[in-house]
């Protein structure tokens, strides 16, 4: 197996598995700091395949395609985790592997990684394991009001959620998972949602953004902004509980640690995204070194770069046929565009980040 004894030089590859826009920008970061990337990704139409000249199209569990990839790197990461864990175990063998296969296992179950924040103890909304409606009744009556069943595994922009308010509506949802294992957990009445992006490198060097307001809509990314509310009290507490997450985890890479602040100010772990998140796409304007690029640090080895941010700035998703205005959304702001072929209802399309004076 290859091994990172040293950081891998300019000319050097970064693997990334997953060609949506997260591997797209994380590619370009890499350009930028002379890596060239390879994208692995199961469908030849990738975004992130128009940016790249080293690109393979094929099944992620497919075992001999991922050993020829992995030859061709010097270190592999992903941008989203619903993955083989045995594939990602597999190239683990042959090549550098970050966050490694660790990380991915704990962050793909959500009952193992709310489990593992509270063992960490950190606050988390209540939770319990759901493997039958009989089991999602009797979960229900432990929760003090109403609740949210999740798909334990292969849930993002709320797909594999339900919100429940009795007995009957949790037999209910379960079932119409069709008995894919579940998780309840118990509804947390917040004031806002914030999260921590932030970076580990291999020597165990932490560095965090500033924790954006996050605003959803139809359970999808609306907007970040930054600075948010919290107050400087706050916002280091955000940034250590994510640091707990990142060192119990051994993690190489960025990460995102989504919370809940609640009425009484408190703070509360909702979901760890094991990858770059699109909360922090602000961080390419407003910092000297955005998110992606800190990712590419951190995988090929390098020291973290600086994450201060030197503007205030709003980060709004474009959705579906929302893109067709591109020529308006160019007007105004930092436009960004994945290049995918088809806009389609809650697909994200691309992003724009308005940038203000610093307060």
């Amino acid at each position: 197996m290859k091994t990172l004894e040293k950081p891998v030089p300019p000319g050097g590859t970064i693997g990334i598995i997953g060609g949506g826009q997260l591997g797209r920008m994380l590619s370009l970061a890499a350009a930028r700091l002379g890596l060239k990337s390879c994208i692995y990704n199961d469908t030849p139409d990738a975004p992130a395949f128009q940016v790249t000249q080293n690109a393979v199209a094929a099944l992620y569990d497919d075992l001999n395609m991922l050993a020829g990839f992995a030859d061709a790197c010097d270190a592999v990461t992903f941008e989203f985790e619903n993955l083989p864990a045995h594939a990602i175990a597999h190239l683990a063998e042959r090549v550098p592997v970050r966050p490694g296969a660790h990380a991915l296992a704990m962050t793909q179950d959500r009952l193992t990684e709310k489990t593992f924040v509270e063992k960490l103890g950190l606050k988390t909304a209540p939770f319990f394991d759901v493997t039958s409606a009989e089991q999602a009744r009797e979960a229900f009556g432990k929760l003090n009001g109403k609740g949210i069943l999740k798909t334990r595994r292969f849930g993002y922009d709320g797909k594999g959620q339900a919100k429940v308010a009795s007995a009957d509506d949790t037999a209910r949802a379960f079932e119409s998972f069709k008995g894919a294992p579940s998780i309840l957990e118990g509804f947390v009445d917040f004031s806002y949602e914030v999260s921590v992006v932030a970076a580990r490198g291999a020597d165990g060097a932490f560095a965090a953004y500033d924790p954006p307001h996050n605003e959803h809509e139809n359970h999808i990314l609306r907007r970040s902004t930054v600075p948010s509310q919290l107050t400087p009290a706050q916002v280091s507490e955000a940034k250590a509980m994510a640091k707990k997450i990142a060192d119990a985890l051994d993690y190489v890479g960025v990460l995102a640690v989504e919370m809940f602040v609640g009425k009484d100010g408190g703070l509360l772990v909702n979901e760890i995204a094991p990858r770059v998140h699109n909360s922090g796409h602000w961080t390419i304007e407003a910092c000297q070194c955005s998110q992606f690029e800190q990712h590419i640090r951190a995988v090929a080895g390098w020291p973290l770069g600086d994450p201060v941010r030197h503007a205030d700035a709003v980060m709004e998703n474009i959705i579906g046929a929302e893109a067709d205005a591109w020529e308006a959304l160019a007007r105004g702001g930092a436009l960004h565009l994945y290049g995918k072929k088809e806009s389609r209802p809650g697909r994200k399309m691309g992003h724009v980040t308005r940038l203000r004076g610093k307060a």
